[in-house]
């Protein structure tokens, strides 16, 4: 006997991953904007011209839907306050991913959306000279944000942003370079100084890409060392691989010698607790366990992000929204950007 298929109605019900744990809360958020559904967010940022949607899938292919609506809904959010500058933007984006984040868990409980929208809106502002995604090297996550934030931050601002991507691997620097078109900066570090300089620079692309330094550092101190050569002001550190042997320390050790110099400096722990890294107790709590990368980037941080610096699975499970950390970096300055100049047409 043949059955009677039930098709579905599409509505917002299934736009994207737990919507059902979301919604009330996003409503709630987006009413006093007097907007009174998500979908009306689309609307308004196709009247706008602007897709944050599509930036988002751009940014990071493998993220999850959620993130490409929490990223429509924060836009949504900045053209209806009349944010006609990115740096306000950015931080109005932060109150949309906000509301994505599940209520009672550590993406909530740690403000991780506002602390996104207020990390944007850092880059945005001219008294920030140097980003830095301190990274294990260990995937295109860090890649991923760099790209999006070299080819728009500087459309808004009055001095270029400078960013730089340092890992650990001088090899692993250089294949980076090479496969997403940034310059290798090849350094060497004196031991006795505490001093690097740089040995030669190789551009893979020509552009904005090129723009970005990637650096190789041997060891911990080198890492430091070009901290400070660059004059970092602001980083976010990538917790899949290294992040007890290079990120946190590096991080940590910047930052005091920033505070003994008298230097502003603003360091960004981009998670953990998912279960998956290193843990305290050995593992034995499974995913409730925070992790060891994520206590050290309590010791260092301003601000402290929650999941994986790369894996879209992993900061959904923190209950934020399925994109990495550092590709959220880079799509909350990319729709920022693209609310300013939507204002302009």
């Amino acid at each position: 006997m043949a059955t009677k298929k039930t098709v579905k109605k599409a509505s917002s019900e299934s736009l994207f991953e737990g919507y059902e744990r979301r919604e009330a809360k996003i409503l709630a958020a987006l009413k006093p904007y007097g907007i009174k559904s998500i979908l009306e967010c689309r609307d308004i940022c196709k009247k706008a011209g602007i897709d944050p949607y599509k930036i988002v899938e751009e940014t990071q292919p493998i993220c999850f839907e959620n993130a490409k609506w929490a990223y429509t809904v924060g836009a949504a959010m900045a053209i209806k306050k009349g944010c006609v500058k990115a740096k306000d933007a950015a931080a109005e984006i932060g109150v949309g991913l906000q509301a994505f984040c599940i209520p009672g868990s550590v993406a909530e409980n740690r403000q991780v959306g506002r602390g996104h929208g207020n990390l944007g809106a850092m880059l945005l502002d001219d008294a920030t000279e140097c980003f830095a995604f301190l990274a294990g090297h260990e995937s295109f996550a860090a890649a991923e944000g760099a790209i999006k934030i070299a080819l728009n931050a500087n459309k808004v601002r009055k001095t270029n942003l400078r960013v730089i991507l340092n890992g650990l691997g001088k090899d692993a620097a250089y294949i980076i370079s090479r496969i997403n078109g940034f310059t290798y900066v090849k350094t060497a570090f004196n031991n006795k100084t505490e001093k690097v300089k740089v040995v030669s620079k190789k551009a893979f692309s020509k552009g904005p890409r090129a723009a970005v330094n990637c650096y190789g550092a041997d060891n911990v101190p080198e890492g430091v060392a070009i901290m400070k050569l660059e004059n970092v002001g602001v980083s976010i550190t990538g917790n899949s691989t290294n992040p007890t042997r290079f990120q946190h320390p590096v991080a940590g050790t910047y930052k005091k010698w920033c505070i003994e110099n008298g230097k502003k400096y603003f360091s960004v722990a981009s998670g953990g607790g998912t279960g998956r890294t290193l843990h305290p107790d050995n593992m034995a709590a499974g995913p409730s366990s925070y992790g060891m990368t994520d206590t050290m980037g309590r010791m260092h941080s301003d601000a402290q992000f929650a999941g994986s610096s790369s894996v879209p699975a992993h900061v959904e499970m923190m209950g934020l929204i399925g994109m990495g950390n550092n590709p959220m970096v880079g799509a909350t300055v990319a729709v920022a950007v693209a609310v300013e100049e939507s204002f302009k047409k």
